[in-house]
């Protein structure tokens, strides 16, 4: 059950008008009084005496009896209370009680109090009602309504229990404000999808993804074609911006504009720049303790060498939100937003859909009230810049195979967040990192298909005699995953490269070792597909079966001797 307070109004008479009224696309439906202050008040829904005007005078009369200079401007306190889709339709009788427990609780009409404010609860849907309340009390003073938004949620909760209704995670204060009703209606009259809120959240978030200076994430914006505001002081500093879309318009023609704080409270000005600060302790931390972010890498020239770099940084930032401090794992989750934001704006047709919805729920998991210690994120950082940087990824060949190694690390990372997050309960966070998780196995479906492929076929084209010696291996190096990876599709995808590995000079055994004992699989769909990125990834193999390799092979510490070169092996 979610309860929205509204933005306070100054006329009551229109706010009545709107609730009994047919809705903007006729959404309303039989609409009537289900409780008010007095049990006697005028319901103009169904008694045909009654008309708005006696409604409004009633619910204003405390406020009419002040003197004009001390009536309150905003005067009109608006109250919507929804059930969720699957919940049972609630009477009449029970939205009255409900309406009743939320003027309580928020202290517009606190229980026993004989002078409280004056309200009224609208019905005109089956899964929510209105309440419309005037800020003056019958005594003449002010209600007291501090934290009234923290106590409807509150008392929502207990209303879920009560009722069996479905559960709603508790809010934390630090997600990003919720489109309003009327910001919803516009964008379904228009045909979008999203609203201007959202769709504007999403695309500052993408100009914000490992940029490195003001001047680069304005002129990111610009680019994204958005109308831009800035607040320059006396100094010339920047103060702070506004953002809007060049088709959203009000009333009056003119472009609606969002702050950036408006848009989520890690959009704003100061708050972006936090991201390029780097305290010379933390750049400290990153280099001394995790040296194998600094290994050497080619010069990012295309989508794949981003997309490999990006995979590693990943694959690092797992690990740290597993095992590191809470303010360190904070900022890898806050930097995996970018990460999720650079991939969805650089991504393939095929996978773009789902890449940019797992963006969009992950915006949710990257805030909460554990503070993010900035410059441990920086390699995940640089590998956003990276993916921006390298441009939109093709779907087929290198690109391809690598944007699929990306989501498959990016989907354990969003596992990981989920787990965190909920260990220090934070349910709507956890809520969102698992979905995050269900969009990105979507997007690996369609990104690893013909990768996948390519190497199914390669592994079964292998002589009978190697893929023995390739399952005995695997039964020795893992035994306890063995026969469920050899019953898997993916199997022969896997014996392809861990021949690819030891043609390279790797121990395949030992790369399987490491690859299964540093992360767990259990949520892995396809573990032969989980351990072919690992092994591809850690042994620098190509990503694509016919790509040319990326970089030079790096032995391990205990090398297989190669195989000779008259050893039979068929594919490419």
């Amino acid at each position: 059950m979610i309860p929205s307070i509204h933005k306070r109004g100054s006329e009551t008479i229109g706010l009545l008008r709107y609730l009994y009224g047919p809705g903007t696309d006729e959404e309303h439906i039989d609409p009537h009084l289900v409780a008010a202050f007095d049990p006697l008040t005028p319901d103009p829904g169904r008694d045909p005496e009654a008309t708005f005007g006696q409604l409004q005078r009633l619910l204003d009369q405390p406020v009419n009896a002040l003197p004009a200079n001390r009536r309150p401007k905003k005067h009109v306190w608006h109250l919507s209370v929804r059930a969720a889709p699957e919940d049972p339709i609630l009477s009449d009788e029970d939205w009255a009680a409900i309406a009743r427990r939320m003027v309580a609780a928020t202290g517009i009409a606190p229980d026993g109090d004989d002078a409280a404010c004056r309200w009224a609860a609208v019905r005109h849907a089956d899964d929510h009602v209105h309440i419309i309340a005037t800020l003056v009390r019958d005594d003449g003073r002010r209600p007291r309504l501090h934290n009234e938004a923290r106590r409807a949620q509150a008392e929502c909760r207990r209303i879920e229990a009560d009722y069996n209704l479905r559960r709603v995670a508790s809010g934390d204060g630090t997600a990003a404000k919720r489109p309003t009703s009327a910001e919803r209606h516009k964008a379904d009259r228009q045909g979008q999808q999203r609203t201007p809120r959202e769709q504007l959240r999403e695309t500052v978030r993408q100009a914000a993804a490992g940029a490195h200076s003001e001047e680069e994430f304005f002129d990111r914006l610009a680019s994204a074609g958005l109308l831009i505001r800035q607040r320059i002081a006396p100094s010339g500093d920047r103060l702070g911006y506004t953002v809007a879309l060049p088709g959203d318009r009000n009333k009056d023609g003119e472009p609606v504009f969002f702050s950036g704080s408006k848009l989520a409270p890690d959009l704003s000005l100061p708050r972006i720049r936090e991201r390029w600060t780097l305290p010379t302790d933390a750049a400290a931390a990153v280099d001394s303790s995790r040296p194998e972010q600094q290994s050497a890498l080619p010069s990012v020239t295309g989508p794949a060498f981003a997309r490999r770099r990006a995979s590693a940084a990943t694959w690092q930032a797992l690990l740290i939100t597993d095992h590191g401090d809470d303010s360190i794992a904070a900022a890898q989750i806050a930097a995996a937003g970018e990460i999720l934001d650079a991939l969805a704006k650089t991504s393939a047709a095929h996978t773009r859909t789902e890449l940019r919805e797992a963006a969009f729920a992950f915006e949710r998991a990257t805030r909460s009230h554990i503070k993010a210690v900035r410059g441990h994120d920086r390699a995940l950082r640089q590998a956003a810049r990276d993916l921006i940087r390298s441009g939109p990824a093709l779907g087929r060949g290198e690109d391809g195979a690598t944007t699929a190694m990306l989501i498959d690390m990016a989907f354990f990372l969003a596992i990981a967040a989920a787990n965190w997050h909920a260990k220090r309960h934070h349910a709507q966070q956890a809520k969102a990192a698992r979905q995050t998780a269900e969009h990105l196995r979507a997007a690996y479906q369609a990104a690893a298909a013909h990768p996948m492929d390519v190497l199914r076929q390669r592994g079964c084209r292998m002589p009978p005699s190697l893929r023995h010696r390739q399952a005995a291996m695997l039964r020795h190096a893992v035994p306890d995953l063995a026969e469920q990876i050899l019953a898997e599709p993916g199997w022969p995808a896997l014996a392809a490269t861990l021949a690819d590995a030891q043609d390279a000079g790797h121990n395949p055994a030992t790369l399987l070792t490491e690859a299964t004992q540093r992360r767990e699989l259990d949520t892995a769909s396809s573990i032969s597909d989980v351990l072919v990125w690992r092994l591809r990834r850690s042994a620098h193999l190509p990503a694509a079966p016919d790509s040319p390799r990326t970089q030079p092979p790096q032995t391990s510490t205990a090398p297989h001797p190669r195989r000779p070169p008259h050893n039979p092996r068929t594919g490419p």
